[in-house]
């Protein structure tokens, strides 16, 4: 039995459906500038649509201190309302008897969008009676916004348990793969984690080491563990005061029987910037006046070996500066070895995180893997094995749902 209701437990006609979305996209000269996000609602918020319900869409965007005309969500609209193809109506305001009234007036596959929920400071208090304002829009819950669910606000959680609540396409999507991938995966098991820096990460190593088989390391949280193995880091990107925590989470690994893999060689130089001179030479040589940049191509050798034997991949953060040139070699490469690989079905393929989701873009693979998550703290927070407010208040809810036998909203069967 799955953990959590799906659109496929709803039955939505004539019912008005309050959508969580994720709408806080990227704005250029007042248009967006990146509609990835809200392509990825589209096939849910169609399907809701499709079979009669009334969709009122609510979301956050930016981090308003008053009601900034610059923070509405006015052009969102305009924009999904483009991708979806049919009209959008923009409500300005979230909560209220005027937003009641407007709603009132929906018919069967209708769709509108409330104005930025974070102009009222009780959303990110979850507070209460906000939550209650937002639930006398609507009969139903749906959360489709797994990038906020490590957030306890009125609208990812206190909201859900007011009325019935299921996980919209993207987040079933989410969870889905996350679960495939760490929970219950398919062995051997392989984690890429790149990166500046060790201390950012040391919750997510500490959790994977224990149930992964093998953790590859690239970037400059490699540089901390060859450091702390006693090799010379001249100039490169290196948290040597973190070097104990390193030799810390060796140890876990070692006592889970995860093994890690760390650079051979890597690709230096003695400045950072595009397509300076470079060289390539083995981890442990690297000079003082020297900068280790990318890993090199016996490390790449070797971990597409590794590759090769696994089932499954969790990607995490660049290998190498990916962002400057020669630097980002490392990463497409192996890009393209990952996809090759999810294509001919030898391996699952995962991966998430902002620079992570830049890099596999710029290779021009981020949608040949099996997953990519937009969601960034959510899935860092995930892979930290932490619990995330807005999953749980989901799974929590429908275990009371099926004990209470109120199948009112549910599809029949």
């Amino acid at each position: 039995m799955k953990r959590f209701l799906t659109l496929d437990d709803l039955s939505p006609k004539g019912r008005t459906v309050l959508l969580r979305a994720d709408l806080n996209v990227p704005m250029q000269d007042g248009r967006v500038s990146d509609e990835t996000r809200l392509s990825r609602l589209v096939p849910g918020l169609r399907e809701l649509a499709d079979k009669g319900a009334r969709v009122v869409v609510i979301s956050h965007f930016g981090r308003p201190r008053n009601k900034e005309e610059s923070l509405s969500l006015a052009p969102v609209a305009a924009a999904l309302s483009g991708l979806f193809g049919r009209p959008i109506s923009f409500i300005a305001d979230c909560v209220g008897a005027d937003v009641e009234k407007n709603i009132q007036g929906m018919k069967d596959g209708d769709v509108v969008m409330l104005e930025n929920l974070r102009f009222y400071p009780e959303e990110e208090k979850d507070d209460a009676n906000f939550a209650a304002e937002l639930a006398r829009l609507g009969d139903i819950y749906v959360n489709d916004a797994f990038s906020c669910a490590h957030r306890a606000h009125a609208s990812t959680h206190t909201l859900a348990t007011l009325l019935p609540a299921y996980a919209g396409r993207l987040m079933e999507a989410e969870l889905t793969a996350l679960e495939r991938a760490l929970e219950n995966p398919e062995h051997p098991v392989v984690a890429i984690v790149g990166g500046a820096k060790i201390s950012t990460k040391i919750d997510l190593l500490n959790n994977l080491v224990r149930k992964i088989d093998v953790l590859v390391l690239g970037g400059g949280m490699a540089n901390t563990f060859l450091a702390a193995q006693g090799l010379p880091m001249g100039k490169s990107l290196c948290e040597h005061e973190m070097k104990d925590q390193a030799r810390a989470i060796t140890q876990t690994a070692q006592s889970a029987g995860c093994k890690i893999i760390l650079p051979i060689d890597a690709v230096v130089a003695t400045e950072f910037r595009p397509n300076p001179p470079v060289e390539t030479r083995s981890s442990d040589s690297v000079r003082e006046n020297e900068m280790m940049l990318d890993i090199g191509p016996e490390s790449v050798a070797m971990i597409e070996a590794t590759l090769e034997k696994s089932r499954t991949v969790l990607w995490n953060g660049p290998l190498g500066a990916f962002e400057t040139p020669p630097f980002d070699q490392a990463t497409v490469k192996l890009a393209h070895k990952v996809a090759a690989l999810t294509a001919e079905g030898k391996l699952i393929s995962v991966a998430g995180g902002g620079d992570t989701v830049a890099a596999l873009a710029q290779a021009g693979v981020d949608e040949k893997m099996t997953y990519v998550s937009t969601a960034g703290g959510a899935f860092l927070e995930w892979l930290e094995g932490k619990t995330l407010p807005g999953v749980k208040i989901l799974m929590d809810r429908a275990v009371a749902i099926r004990q209470s036998g109120d199948t009112s909203a549910c599809a029949a069967g």
